[in-house]
């Protein structure tokens, strides 16, 4: 979140980012999109999609949903 940078795990051999404390070294969610919210140019949190289905893989699709929700999110907070 601090870098600024979209994750997304395309394969689900990637690694899997930890999203919550609790998180330890089980995987438990088999691909991810993780797109930082950024309002006045600080990364305030970030819009996380998640799938624990083994077949589903983060696509263009996923990212854009992201990408709009982070988007809108940052805007919505400069106001």
């Amino acid at each position: 979140m601090d870098d600024k940078e979209v994750y997304t795990s395309k394969e689900n051999s990637d690694i899997s980012i930890p999203i919550t404390k609790d998180d330890n070294q089980e995987r438990k969610y088999n691909s991810q999109v993780v797109y930082p919210i950024i309002s006045n140019g600080d990364s305030i949190g970030t819009v996380i999609l998640l799938s624990k289905e083994a077949s589903t893989k983060m696509n263009e699709t996923e990212k854009k949903v992201a990408q709009s929700a982070a988007t809108f999110l940052g805007s919505q907070m400069e106001i």
